[in-house]
């Protein structure tokens, strides 16, 4: 049986896109190192990345942008994202393991949601890492490049103090997700 894990990052940040990966590992391929990316550092999540990436039976990362976010809301898109990983996978899975609490509704395969599913299924794990990694490298990578003064390399979009300075000052950018700041900022007025 062919087995796949599928996890998310970037349902939080106030810029960039989501992302979702999906991963197939080999039946007999164990690595106890290969846990949630939230609770690995930077240097060890890259250094597992290439591994999976290199022993893994397949693999595919997805991403939408801020822009799709703000038309169809996070999770619609977070659940596309999951679906489009899976979907462009060269090897197709015979089971999906997805992370969370639910399944996206187009996912064309038997699957289960498993809630904290990337700390104890390996597929979704490893998931986790190549989904992370991959979007920190285009926060740091693109976004930076495009807009330094924000700082996206260090923060990533997430909700930082930096973060909301850099707001302050320039303004938003084109990689900001409309609809969060929106939330946030009516928070802020209310508080006034």
């Amino acid at each position: 049986m062919i087995i796949a894990g599928v996890d998310e990052v970037g349902r939080g940040p106030l810029a960039g896109p989501v992302v979702a990966a999906c991963v197939i590992l080999p039946d007999d391929y164990q690595n106890p190192q290969i846990i949630d990316s939230k609770q690995i550092s930077h240097s060890h999540r890259v250094q597992l990345y290439r591994e999976i990436q290199e022993n893994a039976v397949n693999y595919a990362v997805a991403e939408l942008d801020n822009i799709v976010v703000d038309e169809i809301n996070i999770l619609q898109a977070t659940h596309k994202a999951m679906v489009m990983a899976v979907e462009m996978l060269k090897i197709k899975p015979d089971f999906v393991y997805i992370d969370g609490n639910s399944i996206p509704k187009t996912l064309p395969y038997k699957a289960e949601a498993v809630v904290k599913g990337d700390t104890f299924i390996s597929q979704i794990s490893a998931a986790s890492i190549m989904a992370k990694v991959h979007r920190d490298n285009w926060m740091t990578n693109v976004a930076h490049e495009l807009y330094p003064q924000y700082n996206f390399a260090k923060h990533k979009g997430y909700a930082t103090r930096e973060h909301f300075d850099a707001i302050a000052k320039y303004g938003i950018c084109p990689l900001h997700r409309m609809t969060f700041l929106k939330k946030f900022f009516s928070k802020q007025i209310s508080l006034f």
